[in-house]
């Protein structure tokens, strides 16, 4: 049981660097928002997106994980910064 208690205090340790990476990833998206408003471009950018989740499914099978899973991430982490954009 003791093994279960410090694997879950390593989860919760990477899950708080996850939540601030997001957290730098939308700050980045916010400062890209305005550039957009600024210059009449739109939020979604379906080339760049593309590109993104190409890269995320190359680096998920070198990491072991399931490519498609992966992007689905990806999918929500793009739907939140696209709010934030708008």
């Amino acid at each position: 049981m003791e093994n279960i208690k410090r694997l879950r205090k390593e989860i919760d340790r990477l899950d708080e660097q996850i939540l601030s990476l997001l957290s730098e990833r939308v700050k980045i998206c916010r400062s890209i928002g305005s550039l957009k408003k600024e210059h009449g471009i739109p939020v979604g950018d379906a080339r760049r997106e593309s590109q993104v989740y190409v890269r995320v499914r190359r680096r998920a099978v070198e990491l072991a994980l399931d490519p498609a899973q992966a992007e689905l991430v990806y999918h929500q982490i793009t739907n939140m910064c696209h709010s934030v954009q708008e």
